[in-house]
């Protein structure tokens, strides 16, 4: 795996995949540590003339206009790591822990925060040792993630809980075993360990990053679900779709067609029916407004992963430092609800395709997929799981971002939930992956069952790779194994994705 390279301006989310689930290495862009040491004059400046400043000669919050004494604003750090360690839950799994120290790094890579150079680099070290400090899932309410940052910034001081080696271990155990030394906080340097969004920066890009990869499986399912039904493809026509020029919905027809390529149902009087059920009909539609959101998602996400989110801000060129509010997130936590209701109709018309193919007044094919008829249960028993499965979509779709936005009394009297909101992503989108799995199963037994001739290359490609693993149904069996199969070893497969998305016409 070659390094990932941290300069705050070109982190991608491949870039995070690789570092929070490959252990890519990271390394520091050429120009960090000198732009890191010209900010810090600035607060060393600052600090020795004991000019009024946020959170460096001053308290935080309402404590805001308290002059704090030169002698103490090294422990004033300190503190304030400690303070704020107050998250509690579940603690975050590792990938999510190292997407956040990532996203931390490359914010402070940038410029802007202040901070020692030496707070970086073992940043850094931690990422590649393997020392991830143990961060409770809840604890940010989005106007930045103080409260569970701030597990990290214990770690970085030698105390709080780290994972290392398979192992938790106190810091300053974690940090020895790994070949690592405590930093010792100077002035503003507590504050930039809990300031900014890394943890909805990070778990947000792995968000987008996998809804990605789940919408190019929810095309690649829907092309299958196409084949078993014998669609029709008239409303794929760019010449229908140009008059209506929706959001997405030119992509999505686009990609299904490409899916469908090599088979019979580019030509739409190859079609069962003149006209189809509305969750096969209108896909294009649906998935392209998903496209559509997530688009939108990212143009809210880069900012937010290369930029400065901290309060206040260092300007080295005209040695100031200003107040800022770049720690907000209103426009990620609403981009992050947009692309979970978005989700959450792919969902839905996923269960409806699955049971349009069971029935048999609609599909054309034996009651519920059954080879042996009524006397068979098929796959009836497993609208009841889909059902399930949107019922929790649904539910992990309601918006956080208009949440109560009660915060520190009379000055943080705002909050955006961002990174509740890109949590909640993380869970839903494993449960639409269990979903489509269904849906997946359901229709390459439509498949055998409508028997064509030929498939398009993408329903081609996806129903050999079920066959292999999962038998056509005969008799009643136990079908969530296969669909646990399904969602996990081709689903959730990255070579199974790659080429489905080749054959889609993406980049492979």
């Amino acid at each position: 795996m070659t390094g990932v390279v941290v300069d705050g301006r070109t982190l991608s989310y491949d870039d995070v995949v690789a570092v929070a689930h490959h252990g890519a290495h990271v390394v520091l862009a050429d120009e960090v540590l000198p732009r890191l040491a010209r900010d810090r004059a600035v607060v060393d400046d600052i600090v020795d003339r004991q000019v009024p400043t946020y959170g460096l000669t001053t308290g935080l919050g309402t404590r805001a206009s308290f002059a704090l004494p030169r002698d103490e604003l090294e422990l004033f750090s300190v503190r304030t790591v400690r303070g704020r360690a107050d998250a509690v839950g579940d603690p975050l799994p590792v990938p999510v822990v190292r997407a956040a120290l990532l996203a931390r790094a490359n914010g402070i890579a940038g410029g802007g925060s202040g901070v020692r150079p030496e707070i970086l680099e073992l940043l850094v070290g931690m990422l590649d040792a393997g020392v991830h400090p143990v961060i409770p899932e809840v604890g940010s309410i989005g106007a930045a993630d103080l409260v569970q940052m701030a597990h990290v910034g214990l770690v970085v001081i030698g105390e709080g809980s780290a994972e290392y080696g398979g192992e938790v271990l106190d810091g300053a155990t974690a940090l020895r075993r790994a070949g690592l030394i405590p930093a010792e906080l100077g002035p503003k340097d507590g504050h930039v360990l809990c300031s900014a969004s890394p943890l909805a920066a990070g778990q947000g890009a792995l968000a987008l990053h996998e809804a990605a990869a789940v919408l190019t499986l929810a095309q690649a399912v829907t092309a299958l679900t196409y084949e078993g039904f014998r669609a029709n493809t008239s409303p794929l026509d760019p010449r229908v779709l140009d008059l209506r020029p929706a959001p997405g919905q030119a992509r999505a027809a686009g990609e299904l067609l490409a899916l469908l390529d090599g088979g019979e149902l580019g030509d739409p009087r190859n079609a069962r029916r003149v006209q189809d059920p509305l969750s096969l009909r209108c896909a294009a539609q649906v998935h392209g407004a998903a496209y559509a959101a997530l688009d939108f998602a990212d143009s809210a996400l880069a900012p937010e992963l290369n930029g400065c989110g901290d309060n206040p801000v260092v300007l080295a060129d005209s040695g100031e430092i200003l107040s800022s509010g770049n720690f907000h997130t209103p426009a990620l936590a609403l981009a992050f609800d947009t692309l979970a209701l978005a989700l959450t109709q792919t969902a839905s018309i996923s269960a409806e395709r699955m049971r349009r193919l069971l029935d048999p007044a609609v599909s054309g094919l034996p009651a519920n997929l059954s080879p042996y008829g009524p006397e068979r249960s098929g796959f009836a028993p497993l609208t009841k799981t889909a059902q399930a499965l949107v019922a929790e979509i649904r539910m992990l779709s309601v918006p956080v971002s208009t949440d109560p936005r009660h915060g520190a009394h009379a000055v943080e009297d705002d909050s955006t939930n961002a990174a509740l909101g890109a949590r909640r992503l993380s869970t839903l989108l494993v449960r639409l992956r269990q979903l489509l799995a269904v849906e997946a199963v359901v229709a390459a037994q439509a498949v055998d069952l409508a028997a064509p001739s030929t498939l398009g290359r993408g329903p081609e490609f996806l129903h050999r790779a079920i066959r292999k693993i999962v038998a056509r149904l005969d008799d009643d069996r136990p079908c969530g194994v296969d669909v646990e199969a399904v969602g996990h070893d081709i689903l959730g497969s990255d070579e199974v994705r790659g080429t489905l998305r080749a054959r889609a016409g993406g980049a492979s």
